[in-house]
């Protein structure tokens, strides 16, 4: 039976698009059952609408600040997909130990460094900061520290002379959309 997988994002969804993409061909034996954002308008939702993907928001700023209840509503909503994994795709949300351990082993995050470099958030401006080589990606499952989980896979890009943090996220970039769908497809075939 193929796994069902749900995918959180923010914004504009080019992770979770090469996920469905992968998963819809057959490529990853697993079917998107969901995309959930915080944000009602990321792009994201419509890009998985018109992929035929269930699609929910569950808007963070409603909960003012009530991590917990915003959780809640978050766990309650995926659930009722029945989800075996979720992948994160671009989801600015900091999760808490109480929603990961719920998730415990059933959680990817992509994040834009070769972690465990640059956890967080301006990881292209600090690697070129830092005067390294390359960049890159990594995926991970995620646990309850920052960008810190058991590493599945990663993928290296050169750091050249004059990047700027967008020319090198847009170069990551590219990377990520192959490594993402790699990676879930390893994990699905072992899970």
């Amino acid at each position: 039976m193929k796994k069902r997988v749900a995918i959180l994002i923010s914004g504009g969804g080019s992770n979770m698009v090469s996920l469905v993409d992968a998963m819809q061909s057959g490529k990853i034996d697993a079917k998107p059952v969901l995309v959930l954002s915080n944000n009602a308008d990321a792009g994201g939702i419509a890009k998985a609408r018109d992929k035929g993907v269930a699609t929910e928001v569950v808007d963070h700023r409603l909960y003012n600040g009530d991590r917990v209840a915003f959780e809640i509503a978050l766990h309650n909503t995926i659930t009722k997909y029945n989800p075996d994994i979720l992948c994160l795709a671009g989801f600015m949300r900091v999760l808490t130990a109480g929603f990961i351990k719920k998730w415990e082993g059933k959680m990817l995050n992509i994040h834009p460094s070769l972690l465990p470099k640059y956890t967080g958030l301006h990881t292209h401006q600090r690697a070129i900061d830092a005067s390294d080589s390359k960049a890159g990606c990594s995926v991970h499952i995620v646990t309850a520290k920052l960008d810190d989980g058991p590493l599945l896979r990663q993928a290296e890009v050169p750091i050249l002379t004059g990047d700027t943090a967008e020319t090198l996220a847009a170069r990551v970039l590219i990377e990520e959309h192959k490594l993402y769908p790699a990676a879930l497809e390893a994990f699905v075939d072992k899970y």
